[in-house]
């Protein structure tokens, strides 16, 4: 998908949550390890919420801000995920799960700074101070969540 517009990459964000998610729940019963299975499905839930979140930043923008041009700004392939869903996530270690988690919400967050960096009108800044944040505060709970459930 080429991203033109900030509503465009607010959608491309929100299809990208969903195909982590929709993923993630595809291996979490086929991992052997069942605490492996249960961090897949516990990070699953957590990107169709995130997946919400961000649905909602769609119809409540302000039209202003959500047409504003943004293709300039950002990379071609601005994030970079395992889109295929195939067995991916069901050969792979806790560690290096919530690595790539971890990395693909740092992509999606540092893209938001670069935009939010090179935004000009103000209502277009303001959405992506938003959408920053509520990436940033989900990502923090997200690791705070994970670790809790190394904890155990």
């Amino acid at each position: 998908m080429q991203i033109k517009t900030l509503s465009e990459l607010i959608e491309w964000t929100r299809a990208l949550h969903e195909k982590l998610a929709a993923c993630l729940a595809h291996c979490a019963p086929r991992h052997a390890e069942e605490r492996v299975s249960m961090l897949l499905g516990y990070l699953a839930s957590h990107e169709v919420a995130m997946e919400k979140m961000v649905a909602k930043f769609s119809q409540q923008a302000d039209p202003k801000a959500a047409d504003t041009l943004v293709y300039d700004y950002i990379p071609h392939n601005p994030v970079s995920t395992h889109l295929v869903c195939d067995e991916h996530y069901a050969k792979m270690t806790a560690a290096e799960i919530n690595a790539e988690v971890f990395e693909f919400h740092e992509e999606i967050n540092e893209l938001y700074r670069t935009l939010l960096d090179t935004a000009v009108i103000p209502e277009a800044k303001q959405l992506m101070q938003a959408l920053l944040d509520m990436e940033e505060h989900e990502t923090k709970r997200l690791v705070r969540q994970v670790a809790r459930m190394d904890d155990l």
